[in-house]
């Protein structure tokens, strides 16, 4: 559904004429790496054409978009939860945690935050979480997109520490390459101890 759709509550935000953000993350599947979250603040004066859930979006235009977003934005913050929390609380919570970062790091004050999916993160506002917010709300679209970029651009800078597993073709999903490199070299530092195929190697 295209993100040109406004929904009711967007609808209502604006009419009160309240400041409010799209929220999204990254990186909640793969067996590695941080999970990567955005807050994101966008111009009504300044629209972004083209944006939509990160995923069903080329790599080559979610790059483009990521630049795009950054200078048309009032407003943005990229955040993470790290390995080590996601092993300690979990996946849930640490998107939470990501997401309650990245929040709390925009510069500019708003009133409402617009969260993908059906849980909201401990915010000091008020919060609507949507299904579907990344395909239906031009902010979460935006969030989507700068979480998805950030978080591969990093696991490609890892690719090169790591060379072994291949980290820049998969980004960290659990594809058949990765589980191959995985049984042949065992976990690396930055491979995520509580989910199941590395659990299962270590023990």
């Amino acid at each position: 559904m295209s993100v040109n759709i406004k929904t009711e509550i967007e609808q209502q935000l604006r009419q009160q004429q309240l400041l409010y953000c799209g929220v999204d993350e990254a990186g909640a599947g793969p067996l590695c790496g941080d999970v990567v979250a955005a807050a994101v603040i966008l111009d009504p004066q300044q629209p972004i054409a083209e944006l939509n859930d990160s995923k069903k979006l080329t790599e080559k235009k979610r790059e483009r978009l990521f630049d795009e977003i950054r200078e048309k934005a009032i407003d943005y913050c990229i955040a993470r939860a790290t390995v080590e929390e996601i092993d300690t609380l979990n996946i849930l919570n640490a998107r939470m945690l990501a997401m309650s970062r990245a929040v709390a790091g925009l510069q500019e004050r708003c009133e409402h935050a617009l969260i993908d999916g059906n849980k909201l993160p401990e915010l000091d506002m008020a919060a609507t979480a949507i299904i579907k917010g990344d395909a239906l709300v031009a902010s979460i679209s935006a969030a989507s997109v700068l979480a998805k970029v950030q978080r591969d651009r990093e696991m490609i800078k890892l690719d090169e520490l790591y060379p072994q597993y291949g980290f820049a073709k998969h980004k960290g999903y659990g594809t058949k390459a990765h589980l191959e490199a995985l049984a042949e070299f065992g976990p690396c530092d930055i491979h995520r101890r509580s989910y199941a195929p590395v659990k299962k190697l270590l023990g």
